[in-house]
């Protein structure tokens, strides 16, 4: 999957975020990332904090191990899974067709 890389560090996520949906869920894939829906309003980082919270959430990892590498600003994200293998991460947030 493009959008998921495994590291030294943990599995790194390319992600397409979508602010102020109705729901958080996982949209499934956007060319080469992976798009996640948020009711959070892109203001002041609450949908970064959003995203990470619901990361967290749906992998079962601590808050503190899922890292905004880049796209702070932007829809366009990267994110660290501290500690998480590729494997873990694939199998979770693989959209069930």
């Amino acid at each position: 999957m493009p959008y998921l890389t495994d590291t030294p560090e943990g599995a790194v996520l390319a992600l397409r975020i979508v602010p102020r949906a109705s729901k958080n869920a996982i949209a499934g894939a956007h060319g080469d990332a992976l798009k996640i829906r948020l009711t959070a309003p892109p203001v002041d980082g609450t949908a970064n904090a959003a995203l990470i919270a619901f990361l967290a959430d749906t992998l079962d990892i601590p808050r503190a191990r899922v890292q905004l590498l880049s796209g702070a600003t932007g829809r366009n994200k990267r994110i660290l899974l501290a500690g998480c293998p590729a494997a873990r991460a694939r199998s979770t947030l693989t959209p069930k067709t």
